[in-house]
């Protein structure tokens, strides 16, 4: 690796070698290469001079690219695709003349990205897949562990570590859904001609439509696909793109919020990603245990989420049948939104499989604010023993307050239940029955149940088939 230019930290620090090859250069031209000789076996198929001496030669050296040679006769004709079709057409001497036959450079292109994005958006699912798996194991483990909830972050009616947690993974579950969604979605743009209109193959086939049209169908089925877009111009609609982008930028919108929560609960002292036994939280304060992990997924997030407007412009700004400043565009954002969705789905994973609880501090943090939070029933209780409701919810409403005043006033612990207890209108009340944190929780366990059942075991039988592997800076 040179140490003197700047590196892309998403390849150098965060994604996975399996992405990054997704969208490597020899990814990419190689398969232009085999849409080439796609073409050439289906115009060979319907009746079209193209020997099979010429396909062999084609398919012996799809995978031979010389990018010295394909860089000098770029840098020579300023055009790249009629770059590659001169260095293939110099290892494949007697193919050189049914190279590209009849195609616009948007037919290697165009066909090559839905390709590539298809396969990028598989291994997004997969990951997925594997952070809803262990999202699943830790929110069962934890169906019941009662906590301190939060509305407007301010201290609400309890819940459950495990019913918060299935909060994280439902938004990740319809993201799944987004996501999978996008990938049925997926065409070929197969061979639609310089704008779209496939006159240059109706004049190849002496005006026979139905070739024309069965010419199109074979190289999209050749090609993975069993259809291609019902039209284009120059290009696919780069309305695809931002769809894709829309999906992932769904998937970091989830991970930010989760990462987000899980800073605060750090904060709390409730929960905490894992820390290692060497780790170092700070190069300054010794004592650090920074959520350094889900930082990272913010920060990556934030980015991902701010390429979707990127393509929402391109799409905007495509006039007629294709204006070329996407391209640039287009080479960005596309490889960079999955490198930097693959990295967050990687730093969850392993958030998601090491998250640990600390029941003590969570109990002490729910019992600190229990005493208001069971104020209701005490009214009750107290009722049911004789007392007068009106009177009663007075009483409570001064003890909260004065209780209250001693909290944040003078620091002191919460005093409510014994400023009750020495109160003789609640003299029939047991208040210390009344303070289990089950008592307050609902049915959160039990939708921790349903949920496992309902959206996560459905979606490790169909996508979980094994860890993908990680072996990236987490």
């Amino acid at each position: 690796m040179s140490h003197d230019k700047y590196q892309n930290p998403l390849i150098t620090r965060y994604a996975s070698a399996e992405m990054a090859e997704i969208f490597s250069p020899q990814r990419k031209f190689s398969t232009w290469r085999k849409m080439w000789i796609a073409l050439a076996e289906a115009e060979q198929e319907l009746g079209l001079p193209i020997t099979d001496e010429q396909i062999a030669q084609l398919k012996s050296e799809a995978e031979n690219i010389d990018f010295t040679v394909a860089k000098e006769y770029e840098k020579k004709l300023r055009h790249d695709v009629m770059a590659h079709v001169h260095a293939y057409g110099d290892v494949c001497p007697d193919a050189r003349p049914i190279i590209h036959l009849g195609a616009t450079s948007c037919f290697v292109t165009d066909n090559t990205d839905v390709l590539l994005l298809r396969e990028a958006l598989e291994y997004v699912r997969q990951r997925l897949a594997s952070v809803l798996d262990a999202l699943g194991k830790f929110a069962l483990q934890n169906r019941s562990l009662a906590t301190l909830g939060f509305t407007h972050l301010q201290p609400a009616q309890p819940t459950t570590v495990g019913k918060r947690a299935c909060l994280w993974a439902y938004d990740f579950a319809m993201d799944l859904e987004d996501i999978q969604h996008r990938i049925d979605g997926m065409k070929a743009r197969s061979t639609k001609g310089t704008t779209g209109t496939q006159a240059s193959f109706l004049k190849l086939f002496d005006g026979d439509h139905a070739k024309v049209r069965l010419l199109e169908q074979k190289v999209a089925e050749k090609t993975g696909f069993s259809s291609s877009y019902a039209v284009t111009g120059q290009t696919y609609s780069r309305k695809v793109d931002a769809q894709v982008l829309d999906a992932l930028s769904g998937v970091a919108q989830s991970a930010h919020k989760m990462a987000s929560d899980l800073r605060l609960l750090a904060n709390r002292k409730e929960i905490e990603e894992p820390f290692e036994k060497h780790q170092i939280g700070s190069s300054a304060m010794a004592y650090k245990r920074n959520p350094m992990r889900s930082e990272r997924i913010c920060a990556l997030s934030r980015y991902v989420m701010s390429l979707q407007s990127s393509t929402a412009n391109t799409v905007a700004t495509q006039w007629m049948e294709r204006t070329l400043d996407d391209s640039a565009n287009r080479r960005l954002v596309l490889p960079q939104a999955f490198l930097a969705i693959d990295s967050v789905l990687i730093l969850l994973q392993n958030v998601c499989a090491g998250m640990v609880t600390y029941p003590k501090v969570i109990a002490k943090n729910l019992n600190d604010e229990l005493p208001f939070m069971a104020t209701e029933n005490i009214l009750m209780a107290a009722v049911a023993a004789g007392g007068d409701r009106q009177d009663l919810h007075e009483r409570i409403r001064q003890h909260s307050q004065d209780a209250a005043a001693e909290v944040k006033q003078q620091g002191k612990p919460n005093d409510l239940l014994d400023r009750l207890a020495q109160d003789e209108a609640f003299a029939g009340v047991d208040l210390s029955a009344l303070m289990d944190p089950q008592q307050f929780v609902g049915r959160s366990p039990e939708q921790v149940d349903e949920f496992i059942a309902e959206v996560i075991e459905p979606i490790r039988e169909a996508y979980v088939q094994g860890e993908l592997a990680a072996e990236v800076n987490v």
